[in-house]
């Protein structure tokens, strides 16, 4: 089997390992959203093989990974891919920055979701610094795109 199949596989592995390597707690609440930003650019560039179903699978690997309640992070991914596939088309055309926002947006949508649903099931109050990981994937978003756009243009994944 060619490695260019294994190429989407493979960063989301790295994005999962990514979002559970040990932190110091000063620097943890600014974790970007690893998951949810290789997931958002596979879905943008091929919404035919990264799609809802990618994105529920993923998020209960993330939900055993992180030892949250199952369902939470696979909800909350499914409602952004979501609304990333039936949007592709137009947010392709966006620049890198205007996408950064895009991003932004939908990472804040992550989040509140995650939260909403933690506190539905236990007793979670809400911290401004919750939101910190939305600045921090909007910044890293050109480069997980640069990233993830050299290796599909360099393997042709399509």
């Amino acid at each position: 089997m060619k490695l260019r199949n294994w190429i989407i596989t493979l960063s989301i592995i790295a994005a999962l390992i990514l979002q559970i390597v040990p932190m110091p707690l000063t620097v943890d609440q600014f974790r970007p959203s690893w998951v949810l930003l290789v997931l958002s650019y596979w879905a943008i560039a091929l919404p035919n093989r990264v799609n809802v179903g990618v994105a529920f699978f993923v998020g209960l690997v993330l939900d055993v990974l992180l030892g949250t309640n199952l369902g939470i992070h696979s909800f909350s991914l499914c409602l952004t891919v979501f609304v990333l596939v039936a949007n592709y088309q137009r947010i392709r055309n966006y620049s890198l920055w205007q996408q950064s926002f895009i991003i932004g947006t939908l990472s804040a949508l992550y989040h509140l979701v995650i939260f909403w649903m933690q506190h539905l099931l236990t007793d979670v109050n809400f911290l401004f610094t919750y939101l910190w990981p939305v600045l921090t994937s909007m910044l890293m978003w050109p480069w997980i795109f640069a990233l993830l756009r050299k290796l599909r243009r360099q393997f042709r994944i399509t």
